[in-house]
């Protein structure tokens, strides 16, 4: 067991390593500290509103740009190693294919983590000098936001693992995309009852990630608890689906032919 964690830490530790080397992440990152720092600016203009612009522009900047980065990063993280044929190197080690993409995704969730932690303490710092205080509400909504890109960065080595870089980040942004329309999908449904549009639409809406689920910025923003049976669902919900997801990418990516 202990062999199995190493060579999936070591995978892991050399794609955090290739993944903050990329410039184009360090372009994300301070286009998205730029956008914290300017909401400062527009809480001054804005009467009344105080502190929730930031909050509102704060969490919806961690969200997105967290996003973007793991689309960017994620899907070429196996492409890499197809194209460069060092896959060849890898598999005929003592290394499994699971192994491989385990410590792939996983190295893409620290960086992922790492953006994350570092935009948002920007965010709380700026909070805090408005506000005299970080609520609990916050942390809980960039907790379930990380937990939302998490599933990015699964869907991102979903599609990396058996298609080119172009396909793997347009499908990727489609179902982030959808997977915060699932539930208008559903409700859209009901306006087709009995025919196949409607089974369609319904497949849809349990087919992609629910990514309301993992949404409670506007909860934050203007102070509205948010149950803990809805967290423990929220949490609940998107580690089986990243287990499930996981789960079909090994599936496939164990069958595909190198040669």
């Amino acid at each position: 067991m202990m062999k199995f964690i190493t060579k999936v830490w070591v995978i892991g530790e050399n794609t955090f390593k290739e993944a903050i080397r990329d410039r184009i992440l360090y372009s994300i990152v301070f286009f998205a500290v730029l956008i914290l720092i300017v909401s400062t600016v527009l809480d001054v203009v804005t009467i009344g509103q105080r502190t929730k612009i930031i909050k509102d522009v704060g969490l919806a900047s961690i969200s997105l740009f967290g996003a973007l980065i793991a689309i960017f990063v994620g899907i070429g993280l196996v492409y890499k190693e197809l194209d460069k044929r060092t896959i060849y190197t890898i598999v005929s080690k003592p290394v499994t294919r699971l192994q491989f993409l385990l410590g792939k995704y996983l190295g893409l969730v620290f960086t992922i983590f790492v953006e994350v932690a570092a935009m948002s303490l920007i965010f709380c710092l700026i909070v805090f000098s408005q506000n005299g205080g970080v609520d609990l509400l916050l942390i809980e909504a960039i907790v379930l936001t990380f937990l939302e890109l998490m599933i990015v960065c699964a869907v991102a080595i979903f599609f990396s693992s058996f298609t080119t870089p172009i396909l793997s980040g347009m499908f990727t942004l489609g179902v982030y995309i959808i997977g915060h329309l699932t539930y208008d999908l559903y409700e859209f449904s009901h306006n087709f009852s009995g025919t196949a549009l409607e089974k369609i639409l319904k497949i849809l809406y349990y087919v992609f990630p629910n990514l309301d689920n993992f949404n409670i910025r506007s909860n934050a923003v203007h102070g509205l608890p948010v149950s803990g049976d809805f967290l423990l669902f929220s949490i609940t919900y998107g580690l089986l689906y990243i287990i499930l997801l996981f789960a079909i990418s090994s599936f496939i990516f164990n069958r595909k032919d190198f040669k």
